[in-house]
């Protein structure tokens, strides 16, 4: 029956002490002020009802309210415990007689605890309970049996009894050691959690707010992570990229060496620096610049590998650019200096072929002289006017008799060779401010040359309209062989020329004036379909 009576009495003071911890743990209560005095009197009102749960035995009343009191002394101090001790002797003292030893011993308890707890404060809770239960077993010893003589010869009782209580302070103490383990745990778990989202937060917004693009890739070339910054640059979303096979989508000249590059990191342990095509999601390809570093796992080798890459497009067309700028440069120096040298001597040559010509009478070969001669003139002229900065006098100028001035100074020529030219505008004015001889000689030459690709005849149709940017658009429309898309960039470059006999340096020259106008020039054209040029020019205000 007793042990029964225990088994109740354990159970129940577990229950107890356990119900505010698992609160605390499930809840995740705010710290509470006063924490140690409602703790004392929680423990108090546990230690009432172990006095409510006592055992009686020949008129004495044994239970194990003790047990909390140990407890409180260990954890909370000689405050928290004398209140806990309260508790438990009023209600000691009210539901039972032999107040005296009771009192007594009581007070002996509470003196000596305290005295106690200002010795052992710096040793740990589990210290702590264990000397002050080893005190209590000598107070117990020396008080109950000895002192007041209750059941001096039934030592198997006391025996009993303390394991009672001992029971009692390790069923709490592993519950109390217990959550407070857990709630280091969770803790500490909850601070790594917060320094790692804190960490997250951090990297990601780098990596969200950064213009590179960051990709990470494992050693089947697919890819775990697409930075948000590919979004804009490629016009995929990410879920759409995430789906995507890599290699299709890079230029097939440049699949072989992003390849055996990445292949080399993951042997070599080496980061590399390369270039390559990547395809828009509108079908044109942009050029990335890529630094690939490997990244190792737990067992050193190479898991991972982070492509940082950047869009060099616009890089690549600013080179372009700079290096047109030099060659146009250094052409226009060689140019002025070939011009200047050439035309001395080619007069001497020119003035003794006329005049040969004036004495002995023309000849076959006086007329090709001559001729080739002439071309030689041309030539030298447009090196001159390519090296040489005009004069420019801007004028407001109707762009539509600039073309008329231009059609009727062709016209005889185009006839000759069955060839119409027809000019449709919107409106006859379309004023802008030009050097008119610059661009008479930029319209001269365009209309020549598809005068000169249509060897069969055909219809030129010189088109005039205004653009959505107050500008002047200016369409030259042949019907003659047409251009290889192709070669269709190359256009304007020195001394590259579909013709026979160009030198490539009138269309060179006419991007020139365009460019010092502020305008643009572009091409259209396929193989056996004509070619369209179009001329945007600003309007005047």
């Amino acid at each position: 029956m007793i042990l029964f009576d225990y088994l109740i009495n354990l159970s129940i003071f577990a229950l107890m002490v356990s119900i505010p911890l698992v609160l605390f743990s499930l809840l995740d209560l705010k710290p509470v002020k006063r924490l140690r005095l409602w703790v004392s009197i929680y423990a108090g009102i546990v230690s009432v009802f172990l006095v409510m749960l006592s055992i009686q035995q020949d008129g004495y009343t044994y239970d194990i309210r003790y047990a909390p009191i140990i407890l409180v002394f260990a954890y909370l101090g000689p405050f928290a415990g004398v209140v806990t001790g309260i508790f438990s002797l009023v209600m000691r003292l009210f539901t039972s007689g032999n107040w005296e030893p009771a009192i007594i011993g009581w007070t002996t308890i509470m003196v000596v605890f305290s005295i106690m707890c200002f010795y052992v404060s710096r040793l740990s809770p589990v210290k702590r309970c264990i000397i002050l239960f080893s005190t209590y077993i000598a107070i117990y010893v020396i008080m109950v049996p000895i002192i007041f003589n209750i059941f001096r010869d039934s030592s198997a009782f006391h025996f009993q009894y303390l394991l009672f209580v001992m029971l009692g302070v390790i069923v709490g103490g592993l519950l109390i050691e217990s959550y407070q383990k857990l709630y280091r745990i969770i803790k500490e778990n909850k601070r790594m959690e917060t320094t790692l989202a804190a960490s997250e937060a951090k990297y990601r917004l780098i990596a969200e707010n950064t213009t590179d693009l960051i990709m990470v890739m494992d050693k089947e070339h697919s890819i775990s992570y697409f930075s948000p910054s590919h979004e804009p640059v490629l016009g995929f979303f990410i879920s759409e990229l995430e789906s995507l096979e890599l290699c299709k989508y890079i230029h097939p000249d440049d699949i072989q060496m992003f390849k055996t590059n990445i292949t080399q990191m993951f042997e070599n342990h080496e980061s590399y620096t390369m270039e390559f095509r990547f395809k828009h999601k509108n079908g044109g390809w942009i050029d990335f610049e890529s630094r690939c570093m490997p990244v190792k796992g737990d067992n050193h080798t190479i898991e991972h590998i982070v492509l940082i890459s950047r869009d060099i497009s616009e890089r690549k067309k600013a080179e372009m650019i700079l290096l047109q700028s030099e060659k146009l440069s250094i052409v226009g120096e060689l140019a002025a200096g070939v011009a200047h040298e050439i035309r001395n001597p080619l007069t001497t040559i020119k003035g003794f072929i006329q005049l040969n010509h004036k004495e002995n009478g023309s000849n076959v070969y006086n007329d090709l002289l001559l001729s080739e001669l002439d071309r030689i003139e041309t030539i030298t002229s447009e090196l001159l006017t390519l090296g040489k900065p005009q004069a420019m006098q801007l004028v407001s100028t109707n762009a539509k008799d600039l073309i008329d001035y231009t059609i009727e100074l062709l016209s005889p020529q185009a006839h000759m060779n069955n060839i119409q030219l027809t000019v449709v505008a919107e409106e006859p004015n379309f004023y802008f401010t030009c050097e008119k001889n610059q661009l008479k000689q930029v319209f001269l030459n365009i209309i020549k040359n598809g005068m000169e690709s249509m060897k069969h005849g055909g219809e030129i149709i010189v088109t005039l309209q205004k653009g959505n940017n107050k500008d002047c658009i200016i369409s030259f429309q042949d019907q003659g062989c047409g251009i290889p898309e192709e070669i269709l960039p190359r256009l304007g470059e020195p001394f590259y020329s579909l013709k026979e006999k160009g030198t490539g340096l009138g269309l060179m020259i006419c991007h020139k004036i365009i460019k010092q106008h502020h305008g643009t020039i572009t091409y259209k054209s396929k193989v056996g379909e004509g070619t369209l040029i179009e001329i945007k020019l600003p309007l005047s205000s």
